[in-house]
């Protein structure tokens, strides 16, 4: 931007200092990493997951660092405890401006292999929770005036097909579309819904299993020839928590070195 003076420099994510953000799914993988990032940018992070004791450290962590964290005891597949979580965010923090619906799981199964439980199990954590979450935010918003942000993190896998994750692929297909639709909705009360949809991003859970013959053979399929690292998430995550993405909603972003791009 230039003004009389000539070029100015901005940080687009300023504006980001002192919200209020609620991340589920926490305790471990993307959810623990964006807590600590947004964390860094100064943002008062709500980090919520069902294994309350793993959020302890990393709220800890966060104080110590000299930022402002709450931990927050929250089973996404449970309404009761989503609402009583949320309540407990607004209770101490007197406001809600943004969301990183991140809870989620994922298993390796042939559809025909996967008992109707499991089934189950995926879609009600990984679409039907992260409904009950970005409902119950987006009523806490409208309360207070309308105005907030909310990212769901779906996946490539929810844009393409891969082998043995029907339920997961499936989850996250209609977490997209669900995406829009609260983007659809919401819009009159000045609420911002996106997506984020990581490719293989490299955590301690998938360590393993990327760095096996199965990773090296998934790997030639992407453009970058590399998996992508946690950090690769994060200017869009940003971009789309604050005012900088103030005209974008329904969007689906994906972050994959280009695998969706890669040939059939």
């Amino acid at each position: 931007m230039l003004d009389e003076n000539g070029p100015r420099i901005l940080n687009p994510f300023a504006d980001l200092a002192g919200a209020v953000v609620i991340v589920t799914g926490a305790s471990s993988g993307l959810g623990h990493h964006f807590a600590r990032m947004l964390a860094g940018h100064g943002v008062h992070v709500a980090v919520a997951a069902r294994r309350f004791d793993l959020l302890v450290p990393l709220v800890e962590e966060i104080r110590m660092a000299g930022g402002e964290a709450e931990p927050v005891a929250m089973d996404v597949t449970d309404i009761a405890s989503v609402r009583d979580g949320v309540a407990r965010v607004v209770a101490r923090f007197g406001t809600i401006d943004g969301l990183v619906n991140n809870a989620g799981i994922a298993r390796t199964r042939a559809l025909l292999d996967e008992a109707s439980e499991e089934w189950v199990a995926t879609i009600d954590t990984n679409l039907t929770g992260a409904r009950h979450v970005a409902c119950e935010v987006a009523r806490a918003m409208i309360a207070a005036g309308g105005d907030g942000a909310i990212v769901n993190v779906v996946s490539i896998l929810g844009l393409r097909q891969g082998r043995q994750v029907g339920s997961y692929a499936t989850s996250k297909a209609g977490l997209i579309q669900l995406t829009k639709q609260m983007a659809l909705e919401w819009a009159r009360h000045g609420i911002r819904v996106n997506a984020l949809a990581p490719g293989y991003v490299e955590t301690d859970l998938n360590r393993d299993v990327l760095a096996s013959e199965a990773g090296a053979a998934l790997l030639k399929r992407i453009p970058q020839r590399r998996f992508g690292r946690m950090q690769d998430l994060d200017a869009v995550l940003l971009l789309l928590l604050s005012s900088a993405s103030a005209y974008m909603t329904g969007a689906v972003i994906p972050v994959d070195g280009g695998h969706l791009l890669s040939a059939l």
